[in-house]
């Protein structure tokens, strides 16, 4: 199982150019990969610009959004935007993506909350149109330069529609920052539908959890914050976070155990110590 770390691009009022050291450091300790978490109706950096500073920065650790909010992106700009970085990384992108539940992040007129479940199977269409080289809808143009590749999809969430379209449309899935207990029945979830989807070979199966080694209690009251109004899943996230390492040493067995393909552990905090205190103690 490769394991990962998040970039903390998702904290609230990250001092923003720690984003490329911190990817750089990254891939110095020997990460397999960065992810990005992340909002537009919040104060953080957005997941599509912390993974080009991260792709700008290194040059072999794999970029994964664990998950993108695609339904508040009109499907051809995201399409294009995520095509780039992959080009820009050298084919280093996962793009990670889910539907969306807080309704304030929804600031694109036409691209509301409503039907984005709907709008998200019309844009999967128009994302394999635009990597495939394709001109855009109304323009004798392609959006992207030739050569370009179908990046690869992954899907998050719990919904059963979120299953079908991982299972029709994508590569794998990621389950939520839940504890591995959890995060069990979701895979499960996962291979049943790709198995009913007469898909060959298996999902790639990604979890994702929080650490917070330096300072937990602001690391935690960080997390807390990012999922306010989340419910009781905010209460399971924030109750899961790891903050020694026998506690991570044993997320990083069970997820194995489990057939996790991948682990990626996200900050609570930008502290760039963070980075070497967790490669310390997992790999």
């Amino acid at each position: 199982m490769r394991i990962g770390i998040g970039l903390p691009n998702q904290v609230r009022d990250v001092h923003a150019p720690v984003i490329p050291t911190w990817a750089r450091r990254a891939e110095e300790a020997g990460f397999a990969t960065l992810g990005t978490t992340g909002r537009v109706a919040y104060p953080g950096v957005m997941d599509t610009v912390a993974l080009a500073a991260a792709a700008g920065a290194t040059t072999t650790i794999g970029l994964l959004s664990h998950v993108l909010l695609a339904t508040t992106w009109p499907g051809a700009l995201l399409a294009k935007e995520a095509a780039s970085i992959d080009a820009v990384s050298g084919g280093r992108l996962t793009l990670g993506i889910g539907v969306g539940i807080r309704e304030d992040d929804f600031v694109v007129p036409g691209h509301g909350p409503r039907g984005r479940g709907a709008r998200m199977d019309r844009d999967l269409a128009t994302y394999r149109s635009v990597w495939a080289g394709e001109p855009v809808a109304g323009s004798p143009n392609p959006a992207v330069p030739a050569g370009g590749r179908q990046v690869p999809l992954l899907f998050g969430a719990f919904a059963p529609a979120a299953y079908r379209r991982m299972a029709e449309s994508s590569d794998g899935y990621i389950a939520g920052s839940v504890p591995p207990a959890l995060a069990s029945g979701a895979f499960d979830a996962a291979r049943a539908a790709w198995q009913a989807a007469g898909r060959e070979g298996r999902p790639r199966l990604v979890a994702h959890n929080y650490f917070a080694l330096g300072d937990p209690d602001r690391a935690r009251a960080n997390i807390a914050d990012y999922y306010a109004a989340t419910g009781e899943y905010q209460d399971i996230v924030v109750g899961g976070v790891h903050t020694d390492a026998e506690s991570l040493r044993d997320a990083v067995t069970r997820f194995e155990a489990l057939g996790a393909d991948e682990l990626i552990l996200g900050p609570g905090t930008d502290d760039l110590d963070e980075i070497t205190r967790l490669a310390d103690v997992v790999l």
